[in-house]
């Protein structure tokens, strides 16, 4: 297949800066309920992006479980490589991309850590399996094989059998607060569509247009 081929031409919609919210917020809000209408598959998967001690960037999915006029929420464990690095530097950036709708949303901002309480409200929230597994992994860790992990899920799943599953201390979640957002709407000639909003001290937002 020859590589240099694959284009496609985006023509579904337009985007200006007269069309969007006045709080990015808002704005991804009205984009991803128009994503989830859509019935996009895991429209709130995006791409999360630390940097590392030695400044090197790095990228993994994950998902988005709450959005707020605050920011952006996911949970994970803490001991993970992205949690180390969210340690180490609250910087991080996420991306959005619904290429059903031919749109893309860029994420840059701070991760703070949310309350035990938010914590241990959406951990009762998820299924048991999963609740069990978030003990069982030593996620980013070096592991001989899968048996390694099956072994102790067994385990566990007696150990708690009949009562609550305790939520670990190594495993919560985060929020990102977002100071700069990028909206993107592909376009006809890849004369594509993208507005800016950033952040202002005071709480305001500027919002501008940028050539594709």
């Amino acid at each position: 297949m020859d590589i240099h081929a694959l284009r496609k031409d985006y023509k579904i919609g337009s985007l200006d800066v007269e069309d969007v919210l006045a709080a990015p917020i808002s704005q991804f809000r009205k984009w991803f309920d128009e994503a989830l209408n859509s019935e996009i598959l895991e429209a709130n998967a995006m791409v999360l992006s630390t940097v590392s001690p030695d400044m090197k960037p790095h990228s993994r999915i994950v998902l988005v479980k709450d959005i707020n006029t605050e920011g952006l929420s996911f949970f994970t464990n803490y001991l993970s490589n992205k949690g180390k690095q969210l340690a180490d530097n609250q910087f991080a950036s996420l991306l959005f991309f619904w290429p059903e709708l031919e749109r893309q949303v860029r994420l840059e901002g701070t991760v703070e850590k949310l309350s035990r309480e938010a914590s241990e409200q959406y951990f009762h929230s998820r299924p048991r399996s999963s609740q069990i597994g978030a003990h069982v992994s030593p996620q980013s860790t070096v592991i001989p094989d899968r048996a390694f992990l099956e072994d102790i899920e067994k385990k566990l799943t007696d150990t708690f059998k009949g009562q609550p599953i305790s939520l670990p201390d190594h495993w919560g979640g985060y929020l990102f607060v977002p100071t700069l957002v990028e909206f993107w709407q592909g376009r006809p000639s890849r004369l594509h569509d993208r507005v800016l909003y950033t952040y202002i001290d005071g709480g305001s937002w500027k919002i501008e247009r940028l050539a594709p």
